[in-house]
């Protein structure tokens, strides 16, 4: 250790040891590592700094103390000393530098009887703050004279160093440190003043000159009156530093007065923060006792004050101002004591305050007024004098039990319990998770705007809930799986279950898994469980609900498109999936529809529609309720190959051993006979039906619908035989152009020509054919029948 920092050292040994002295040593070498004017001794200067407050040498009147008169410093002078009486120490304020680094900056008034001179002291002078008071004369050695704000200013260099100055005091201003009534201010002057502090509004933001400042207007009042004292841009901050509260007692030196007209027009007097400083502490200021209503007796008046549970809240809206036409910012929550509830809107920055349901409020300096809208009749609006303190710490024991009462009751109501509401439109709050979420539907409304819905399944360990999300909120992304919190839904009481709407007025939390885990809601795979039936395929029954169907893909049939009544064009496509029990045709439909799939793949169905189809065989619809998943690794290894489960679905069989209902059965069979009879069937585009052909267009029977172009179907009866016996087969479009050699557009070509293609049909006599099929009885012949799905091979 040197000469230097063993002297250093000397003075706190006695308080940390000399590992800790040289550890706080490394410290502000880290922090100060882009500052080369530092060396150790500076940095051991800064150690000492924060365990002893030395007193400064005093300096006379001797030729080599002799300095400048303030008003004879010029702007750019180097390594400068000023001398002068300290008027007044600001309060320390933070900042960043541009290296992201957090440091410290405080103003002091140093005057002579020529001037005034504002010294910067930044982070490595805080320690020199402790060496002074207001009204001691010193002198501070190693300064830059530079011009600032408001004229020329002193910058405090590392190596600057202060000492007091025994000096003839008349060379200086006499410093009275005297505190002034606030009924006693004179505008245009700096004032002491000692006070308590009546309300803490909101930090305000606003935008001057393209450059953003924030503000905040305390309200002050002591023996004689009231007034307000304003802190603007890093000066707020002060607020948080100092913790401010409504309630505490201050000392506020150097505050500037000002006369000012005010929005009612009239003339008043506001201090306002600049280089003085706030001290809190206890002083004597008599105790003000701010008057707080009960909800249930407020009526429309100004400057009232409120505490209460946040009840109900809204989410941020934004609107168009009328006189600028910018962009403006309001959200309104309810308030509710043990009296009643009230409605209150803040705007602008307030309505970024983190206030949650639940939280308790108090409110200083709201205006009440009436309110046809609200239930209680009455609305409180804010303002920018209000004062809005979340979760406030000086409650009263009674205040808190009674506010607890009212939290209580704003639990979240199990979703198993929503369906004994009976109330239509009552607000409820709920937390779960998303089971299946529809597309986005657009409906027209009575005054011909269109709106949009969107209809999502949601559920907690109770039991499940239709959720219709409308207009804004349906626009949003919902993924199954996902918790949410649901605030203000509306029950909606339909003919068989009770559902929630959730519209302007509700609120949607997404909430993280850490976030559920807390509120005890349990993962995707606990609630389908739970909520949820899984079945295997031989085992599902007509109309049953809540089911999930886990499977393997085995046939994809193509997109067919149809035309709804509202104009619009509609999709629809049928698959078939296995399980180790059996197969199911799946019907789906739009969007679903079009999602590209494969072969194989691995599919979950969530709550299917479950009916019989014109064939009496039951079929899986994906109807709005449905919602179709990958299964989960396990459940996947739970499912057979595809190869295992075409090796276990179709099964070959003779055509004497087939009976009636079975699928997907593996037959072989060589044609004996086909019907060139009626090849193409001309159908009624709009319902499907068989329609004749008219003089000019055709006219359907059935629906009435008329049209120049019928969709036409492509049909080959055939008579397959084996070894056993013969059925009857009829492939159907896809499969007869597979069976012909030939597509649809050019039998339909040849035919409206006037050709035939009974030679193709004729050909067909003779040839072998492999085909997966299903099998069901023809009422009109009497005998069983083949329905092919798929031709596996043909050959003669």
């Amino acid at each position: 250790m040197t000469e230097e920092l063993q002297e250093r050292y000397d003075k706190v040994k006695d308080q940390i040891s000399e590992e800790e002295f040289f550890s706080r040593m490394e410290e502000f070498k880290n922090y100060y590592e882009d500052n080369s004017l530092m060396d150790d001794t500076t940095f051991a200067d800064l150690v000492v700094g924060q365990f002893v407050t030395e007193e400064p040498e005093k300096i006379s009147e001797k030729p080599e103390y002799a300095d400048k008169m303030i008003k004879d410093l010029e702007n750019g002078s180097k390594n400068a000393s000023v001398t002068g009486r300290v008027i007044s120490i600001s309060n320390k304020r933070s900042f960043k530098t541009r290296k992201g680094k957090e440091g410290e900056v405080c103003n002091v008034e140093l005057k002579d009887n020529t001037g005034t001179m504002r010294c910067v002291f930044w982070t490595a002078n805080m320690p020199l703050l402790n060496k002074f008071n207001e009204g001691d004369i010193i002198q501070i050695k190693n300064v830059d004279i530079k011009e600032g704000y408001s004229g020329l200013e002193a910058n405090l260099l590392q190596r600057s160093s202060i000492a007091h100055v025994d000096d003839d005091p008349a060379k200086y201003p006499a410093y009275e440190q005297t505190i002034t009534a606030i009924a006693d201010i004179e505008p245009e002057t700096k004032v002491n003043i000692i006070a308590r502090i009546l309300r803490i509004p909101t930090i305000r933001s606003y935008e001057k000159n393209g450059k953003q400042g924030k503000v905040a207007s305390l309200e002050l009042q002591d023996a004689t009156g009231k007034i307000t004292y304003t802190l603007w841009n890093k000066n707020v901050e002060l607020i948080e530093d100092l913790k401010l509260e409504d309630g505490d007692t201050v000392k506020i030196l150097a505050a500037q007065a000002r006369e000012r007209i005010n929005r009612d027009g009239d003339s008043e007097i506001s201090l306002t923060h600049w280089d003085g400083r706030i001290i809190k502490g206890d002083f004597d200021v008599p105790e003000i006792e701010q008057e707080f209503m009960q909800i249930g007796d407020l009526s429309e008046q100004k400057d009232v004050s409120i505490k209460g549970v946040v009840v109900r809240l809204q989410d941020i809206r934004t609107f168009l101002r009328k006189k600028d036409n910018t962009e403006g910012r309001l959200r309104n929550f309810d308030v509710a004591d043990n009296t009643g509830s009230i409605r209150v809107t803040v705007w602008g920055d307030d309505t970024a305050l983190p206030i949650n349901k639940g939280d308790i409020v108090k409110i200083i300096g709201g205006d009440v007024r009436f309110d046809d809208y609200t239930e209680s009749g009455y609305s409180m609006n804010t303002n920018f004098n209000t004062q809005i303190t979340i979760n406030p710490e000086n409650l009263t024991i009674e205040e808190l039990d009674e506010f607890e009462a009212i939290r209580e009751q704003l639990r979240p109501v199990p979703i198993g319990s929503i369906a004994e509401i009976d109330d239509e439109g009552k607000q409820i709050d709920i937390i779960g998770r998303v089971l299946s979420v529809n597309d986005v539907n657009e409906f027209q409304r009575d005054d011909g705007s269109v709106g949009i819905v969107r209809s999502v399944m949601f559920a907690d360990e109770s039991g499940k809930v239709q959720l219709s999300f409308w207009n804004e909120k349906a626009r949003e992304e919902y993924v199954v799986g996902d918790a949410y919190q649901i605030e203000n839904a509306r029950t909606r009481l339909g003919m068989m279950s009770v559902d929630l709407n959730i519209g302007s007025g509700s609120r949607v939390i997404k909430l993280t898994e850490e976030q559920a885990s807390a509120m005890f809601i349990p993962e995707l795979s606990t609630l389908e469980k739970t909520i949820y039936n899984p079945k295997k395929i031989e085992d599902l029954d007509e109309d049953e609900e809540d089911t999930i169907i886990i499977g393997r893909i085995i046939e994809i049939n193509e997109v067919r498109d149809f035309d709804r009544d509202t104009g619009d064009t509609g999709h629809v496509r049928n698959i078939e999936i296995a399980d180790d029990t059996g197969t199911i045709r799946v019907a789906l439909w739009d969007n679903d529809a079009l999602q590209e799939r494969e072969i194989g793949d691995g599919i979950k169905l969530q709550n299917p529609r479950l009916a019989l189809n014109m064939d009496n065989r039951l079929e899986a619809n994906v109807s709005r309720a449905t919602t179709i998943l990958e299964p989960s690794e396990s459940e996947l290894e739970n499912l057979p190959s595809i190869d295992d489960l075409m090796a276990e679905i179709y099964t070959p069989k003779s055509i004497e051993s087939l009976y009636e209902d079975d699928t997907n059965v593996c037959v072989t069979g060589t044609i004996k006979e086909v019907s060139a009879d009626r090849v193409l069937l001309k159908r009624c585009p709009n319902c499907n039906s068989n329609v004749e052909e008219g003089m000019d267009e055709y006219i359907c029977d059935n629906c009435g619908y008329t049209f120049d172009e019928p969709k036409y179907l492509l049909m080959v009866p055939t008579r397959i035989e084996d070894d056993t016996g013969d059925i009857q087969v009829t492939f159907f479009d896809n499969l007869a152009e597979e069976l012909i050699g030939m597509k649809k557009e050019e039998i339909i070509s040849l035919i409206e020509d006037g050709y035939g293609i009974q030679d193709k049909l004729e050909d067909l006599n003779g040839l072998t054919v492999e085909i997966i099929a299903n099998v069901s009885f023809d009422e009109f012949n009497e005998e069983n029948r083949l329905s092919p799905k798929k031709i596996l091979n043909k050959y003669f």
